[in-house]
């Protein structure tokens, strides 16, 4: 008849074995400032030194820890002489992540974490105590200046390489944010249609015009589309950052054609009763061609002022006798509002039996 087992074999049946290495979940039993006692199921119990309980220096375990807590460790080490198993739940984080970074990488799947160091030429994000380096081109679409702005963020990123025994794990943002601008801007350019008034910001200013970002696309406000009078310079009527208000006037493709001529605001409704033939009218000179000067009635209104129509005797060219920016008066002897063109006269203001004194454009 086989012996009967002793108390003392009965109970080490009754324990799970374990070894160096492994990862087991086991229940805090004592915390203190410096160490955590942690029942793992052994027959001896795991010690948890406060180094090791994560990457945070001068941890007081106390703060962290209560007893019965489940927590995960890793066995790093066990003296079956001394009685005691060391423990590590820093190792078993750390393991477990690079486990779910290499998962990430082998599948192709987005991880998220929080950027925990700004670097020369990137930023490092911490997935549970694995370092992900993600290069300053791979961060965004568009380049990045200034990097500080991602510290202690949490961002989302794919992993493109992972050697961990090199300590090579690298991460691109680039792909996802792409992928999300393009999306956007599909599905804004779905839903935008020609007449549509919307606001945008300033993203840059040439001298042809500005680009206005509409929120997921740029759209271009032509030099010719900044108003219905005479712009100017770009530049120094829109500063980067500004807030405009823009109709899309045409969409082709993916490119956005934007103006601020608004149809209500056409100075030409109305034209009629204000510049009607045989009216005197008061402009000033905008500017001059060998044929004739452009006289601004209104801003987005000009007639045109024919050299023969300057005055009774001859002249070469309108810049002989006048100047820009000189105030004129003139009568209107045409007027056709579909082509938006006003004739307009000097010469017929001037009596026919009088001498006339041509204005010169020298200073007196």
């Amino acid at each position: 008849m086989a012996e009967e087992m002793s108390f003392e074999q009965m109970l080490n049946e009754s324990l799970k074995s374990v070894r160096s290495g492994e990862i087991v979940e086991g229940t805090v039993v004592e915390v203190s400032p410096s160490e955590a006692v942690v029942n793992i199921g052994y027959k001896f119990d795991g010690y948890l030194a406060a180094r090791e309980y994560s990457n945070e220096r001068d941890v007081d375990l106390t703060t962290k820890l209560n007893v019965g807590d489940k927590v995960e460790v890793k066995v790093v080490k066990i003296d079956n002489k001394e009685g005691t198993v060391t423990v590590s739940m820093r190792q078993a984080a750390a393991e477990k992540a690079s486990k779910i970074v290499e998962d990430a990488f082998n599948n192709h799947t987005p991880l998220t974490a929080k950027v925990t160091q700004i670097m020369k030429g990137g930023i490092c994000a911490d997935v549970d105590g694995t370092r992900v380096f993600i290069p300053a081109s791979l961060i965004s679409d568009t380049f990045e200046r200034d990097l500080t702005k991602y510290q202690d963020q949490e961002i989302t990123f794919l992993v493109t390489e992972f050697n961990p025994r090199r300590r090579r794990i690298i991460g691109d943002r680039k792909q996802l944010v792409a992928a999300e601008h393009a999306k956007a801007k599909e599905d804004l350019l779905a839903n935008l249609t020609p007449g549509d008034v919307i606001e945008g910001t300033v993203r840059n200013v040439t001298d042809f015009g500005a680009f206005i970002d509409l929120g997921s696309a740029d759209g271009l406000l032509h030099v010719s589309e900044m108003g219905w009078g005479r712009t100017g310079n770009p530049k120094k009527l829109f500063k980067a950052g500004e807030k405009v208000r823009v109709f899309v006037k045409e969409i082709n493709g993916d490119r956005i054609a934007l103006s601020r001529k608004f149809p209500d605001e056409d100075p030409w409704i109305g034209a009629d009763e204000k510049y009607g033939i045989g009216m005197r009218v008061t402009g000033k000179v905008a500017r001059m061609a060998d044929f004739g000067a452009f006289i601004e009635l209104e801003p987005g209104i000009d007639g045109l002022l024919h050299v023969s129509q300057i005055s009774r005797q001859h002249i070469d060219k309108p810049s002989d006798v006048l100047k820009t920016g000189q105030e004129v008066e003139v009568l209107v002897t045409g007027f056709d509002p579909e082509a938006h063109k006003i004739s307009l006269s000097m010469k017929d203001l001037l009596p026919e039996d009088e001498a006339e004194t041509v204005v010169s454009t020298d200073n007196e």
